[in-house]
């Protein structure tokens, strides 16, 4: 029997909480849905969260990407450049997973990627 999941959250450390919460709620839009103090989560989609929680030794060059997945990467990148935000790479199509995507860095280094599938096996859900 398969058990049923109800939400999911990635938790990643960072050393600038407040830097790292405007990036993702003013710069991103995304929703700030609570703040524990020494952690915020945001709402990415019904069921995703992010969470960030605020450590001295939060990693310098960190190798995690957060991939945001939408059908408009071209309206994120008009939206991010009107509020200032310029793509680190892209957008661009990358042949070799199939996909149309841009880069962005946020204030803690983690790479943040925004997302189109083109590969027609992709299950939108």
């Amino acid at each position: 029997m398969t058990q049923h999941v109800d939400a999911q959250i990635s938790f990643f450390p960072t050393g600038d909480l407040d830097g790292t919460t405007a990036f993702y709620q003013d710069a991103l839009g995304l929703p700030m849905v609570l703040d524990q103090g020494v952690c915020r989560i945001f709402r990415a989609t019904a069921g995703a969260f992010i969470g960030f929680c605020q450590k001295a030794a939060a990693p310098t060059d960190p190798e995690s990407i957060i991939t945001l997945v939408t059908e408009d990467v071209d309206g994120w990148v008009h939206a991010l450049r009107n509020k200032g935000v310029e793509p680190e790479r892209g957008p661009e199509f990358n042949a070799k997973f199939d996909i149309y995507h841009a880069f962005y860095r946020d204030p803690n280094g983690y790479l943040v990627e925004i997302q189109r599938f083109e590969d027609p096996r992709w299950d939108k859900g």
